[in-house]
C-alpha cells in the first residue's frame, strides 16, 4: 500500500505533522508551518476541513457547551469551531507549499462537501477523525473516492470499526490504515494501550498505526516499535502562537527529535534474522572455547583439570568438552593451545 511515493510496507514509518488549529488565523504561519515540518523530518502535513456550520449548529443549547473534562469545557461548540477552522480559501496556497517543499498534503474532510472541495487537490489520502468514525455515510462518501484512507479509532467500539472497514471495502477501497488513538486532549500514558496495534493489523488485515494525543514523544516511539506504520503528531511551529490544540502538540525542536528517535527505532528493529553480521563475527574471538590448562603428556587423560572451556574462542567448541574428558592426548601439548580433535588418541 503506497500514499503519494511512500511504500507503508517499508520499514520507512509514515510521519504526519497535523496541522490543525496552529496556525493563529495567519496564512503565513500555516505555510511557515509546512515548511518547518519538512526541516523536522515529517514526512506529510495534514490539514483539518470544515467550517464551523459544517462541524455543528450555532446554537447556545446546554447541549452544544463543552462539559466533559477537556481542554475546552464551558465553551460553545461553534465558537470553538469557528475559532479553530482553517480557511478553505487557505487550501490552494497550503497545498501548492507543501509540493514546493517535497511534502505530502492531504486533509480530513469533516462532511461530503469538504471531500468534493478537496478533490481538486487530487489529495494522497484522506483522513476520516476519530469523532466522525460513526459517521457511516461520509466514511462511505470518503471511501468511494477510491484514496487510501486513514481513520483513527478513538471513540469507536469494536463492532463500529468492524462495520467502517467492511464500508470501505464495500466501495472498492482496500488501502485502509487504522490508527490506534486515544481521543483525549491531552492523553494519559495508561489509556494509550499500545498493544492493540499489532491487533488490529491482524484482526482486520490492515496497516495499523498511532495518532497520538499524549504529551512528549515515548508513546510514537513505543508505537513504531509495537508495529506502527503511521505516526500522526500535532505540529505547531512555536506555542506562543496558542490555538485550541497548542498545548499537546509539538514544537519544532520536539517534532524533530521525534522524528529522530523513530528513525532510529527503525534502524533498531531490523529484521528477523539469526545469522551473525560481521561485528558479532569477531565479536565471537572473546567468547570461549576449549584449552590445555596446562602441560599434558602424549598419553595421559584429558581431565576437568588439564583441559578447560576459557576464553579466547579460538579453540575447540565448549560442546565437545564431554567427548574429550576421559580419552588421551596423542601428542605432548603445552598450557595454551588450542584443543583440537586431532590431538585426541
Amino acid at each position: 500500500m503506497k500514499i503519494g511515493h511512500l511504500d507503508l510496507t517499508s520499514m520507512h514509518t509514515f510521519i504526519i505533522a497535523e496541522l490543525s488549529a496552529n496556525h493563529g488565523h495567519s496564512l503565513e504561519i500555516a505555510k511557515q508551518t509546512i515548511k518547518a515540518a519538512k526541516k523536522a523530518g515529517a514526512d506529510a502535513i495534514k490539514l483539518q476541513t470544515y467550517t464551523a456550520d459544517t462541524m455543528t449548529l450555532n446554537c447556545q443549547k446546554k447541549d452544544f457547551m463543552i462539559q466533559s473534562g477537556t481542554l475546552w469545557d464551558n465553551q460553545n461548540l461553534y465558537e470553538l469551531y469557528l475559532e479553530a477552522y482553517t480557511p478553505w480559501e487557505w487550501h490552494k496556497e497550503l497545498f501548492e507549499t507543501a509540493k514546493e517543499e517535497g511534502l505530502l498534503c492531504f486533509s480530513t474532510p469533516f462532511d461530503k462537501s469538504a471531500v468534493d472541495f478537496l478533490e481538486q487537490f487530487d489529495p494522497p489520502a484522506y483522513k476520516v477523525a476519530s469523532f466522525e468514525i460513526t459517521d457511516y455515510e461520509l466514511v462511505r462518501y470518503i471511501a468511494s473516492k477510491k484514496k487510501p484512507i486513514i481513520i483513527s479509532t478513538g471513540i469507536a467500539t469494536l463492532e463500529e470499526i468492524e462495520d467502517v472497514v467492511a464500508i470501505c471495502k464495500q466501495e472498492g477501497n482496500h488501502d485502509i490504515v487504522l490508527l490506534q488513538c486515544t481521543s483525549s486532549y491531552p492523553a494519559p500514558l495508561e489509556g494509550a494501550n499500545l498493544l492493540t496495534l499489532p491487533d488490529l493489523s491482524k484482526r482486520f488485515g490492515v496497516i495499523a498505526g498511532f495518532s497520538d494525543h499524549t504529551l512528549g514523544i515515548t508513546a510514537p516511539i513505543a508505537a513504531v516499535a509495537l508495529g506502527a506504520k503511521v505516526i500522526e503528531k500535532h505540529f505547531i511551529l512555536d506555542k506562543t502562537i496558542g490555538g485550541a490544540d497548542a498545548s499537546f502538540s509539538l514544537d519544532v525542536d520536539a517534532f524533530t527529535e521525534m522524528v529522530q528517535a523513530v528513525r532510529d527505532t527503525e534502524r533498531l528493529l531490523g529484521k528477523p534474522t539469526y545469522n551473525l553480521d560481521e561485528s558479532a563475527i569477531k565479536g565471537r574471538q572473546f567468547s570461549r572455547s576449549l584449552y590445555v590448562a596446562k602441560a599434558i603428556q602424549k598419553g595421559e587423560v584429558f581431565t576437568e583439570e588439564n583441559i578447560r572451556s576459557i576464553r579466547p574462542g579460538y579453540g575447540l567448541h565448549p560442546k565437545y568438552l564431554g567427548e574429550i574428558l576421559g580419552k588421551r592426548a596423542s601428542k605432548n601439548l603445552s598450557k595454551g593451545e588450542r584443543v583440537t580433535k586431532e590431538m585426541l588418541d
